[in-house]
């Protein structure tokens, strides 16, 4: 049965790419920003068996979103409900089909290894915040097990100080509840590996997104307070939540794509 699943959800996520592939094109041949990216990702979440619920205010104008990171699937959410372009890794943009994919959501391609690679990426992020799209970024670096946060990696959180325009940090709380132990992608798994047992999961995956408290980078003195901030929100909110989806509040679900 899980093969058969697995079956099930590939064809979805086909299906969804071609219903959003050709009015994205035509939207990007006449040089219009797409709204195609955004409503694929929704798609793409329900396909895969994603339930994405919002708390809290979700993004308007312009904001600068910092979530912790538990499974790829965090990608598909938060980019359905917010429309934001990714921060990545750079050897994303090598995988064949996601890779491209990504570029398509002006997703921002970064290298952690290469010495003197940060002053040309602080510039290209500082011309990605120019835009009135709003960006995530998951300054833990890596994928959590969802019921504890890693330290964050602020080193580029100092393009928001100053930020290139008026903008307003919004800390994020992914949270899975009773599957996040299913879903979280840790260790040395491999990322076929992942997705197989994701893909091959019984049963939907409910995640609430919470939109915690935004704030402002201009109060902060330096990139490692925004840093702090940022965590402690996001943390509290972890700590406060880290019980059975049954027990939860409510939360309001995302409009129709």
């Amino acid at each position: 049965m899980a093969g058969a699943r697995r079956l099930l959800r590939i064809g979805a996520l086909a299906g969804s790419l071609l219903v959003c592939l050709i009015p994205h094109l035509c939207w990007r041949l006449v040089r219009r920003p797409s709204p195609w990216p955004r409503r694929f990702l929704a798609l793409a979440a329900r396909s895969v068996g994603a339930r994405v619920r919002t708390e809290g205010r979700t993004p308007r104008g312009d904001m600068f979103l910092l979530a912790n990171h538990v499974s790829w699937i965090d990608i598909l959410a938060l980019g359905g409900a917010t429309g934001a372009a990714f921060v990545s890794k750079d050897d994303v943009a090598r995988w064949p089909v996601i890779g491209w994919l990504a570029a398509q959501n002006n997703t921002l391609f970064v290298s952690r290894e290469k010495r003197g690679a940060l002053t040309v990426q602080l510039e290209a992020l500082r011309a990605a915040l120019s835009g009135h799209q709003p960006v995530a970024l998951f300054p833990e670096g890596t994928t959590g097990d969802g019921h504890s946060l890693l330290p964050f990696k602020p080193s580029l959180l100092s393009v928001l100080l100053p930020p290139p325009r008026a903008m307003m940090i919004q800390p994020v709380h992914i949270d899975y509840g009773a599957a996040c132990d299913d879903i979280a992608w840790q260790g040395d798994e491999a990322a076929g590996a992942n997705a197989r047992r994701v893909l091959g999961r019984q049963g939907v995956v409910n995640v609430t997104l919470r939109f915690l408290e935004p704030f402002d980078p201009t109060t902060c003195a330096d990139r490692k307070a925004i840093a702090a901030i940022a965590h402690e929100r996001i943390a509290q909110s972890m700590a406060r939540h880290d019980i059975a989806t049954h027990q939860r509040p409510s939360a309001s679900a995302l409009p129709p794509v």
